[in-house]
């Protein structure tokens, strides 16, 4: 399955009022990545550290889950999943050339 494909899949899925486009998939997105954080948080807390097979599926369902709103918002504001994925990896390749890789800021 390409990432288009995925978005596709998603977008078909999708239900939320057309008033709140970015909104609503934006405020989706940092819940899930909430879930998927506290999901690792408790295998350190009640599991020593120990990832179980369970646990890593139910982590990378969560990962599903942002996935999903990822990709609903990347409709939103007009660009599929491949031209945001490319976005990014043009993003970090120019990082790594110009010695940026390390640090923060957007603009880097």
């Amino acid at each position: 399955m390409t990432l288009n494909e995925y978005q596709d899949g998603a977008l078909s899925t999708a239900i939320y009022p057309e008033s709140r486009k970015i909104i609503y998939p934006t405020l989706g997105l940092t819940g899930e990545a909430g879930e998927v954080s506290d999901k690792v948080k408790k295998v350190i807390r009640d599991n020593n550290d120990e990832f179980s097979d369970e646990h890593k599926r139910q982590i990378a369902l969560e990962l599903g889950d942002v996935l999903w709103y990822a990709a609903t918002l990347a409709h939103d504001l007009g660009f599929t999943l491949d031209e945001v994925a490319q976005m990014n990896l043009d993003k970090l390749a120019s990082r790594m050339k110009r010695d940026k890789i390390h640090g923060s800021g957007d603009e880097r």
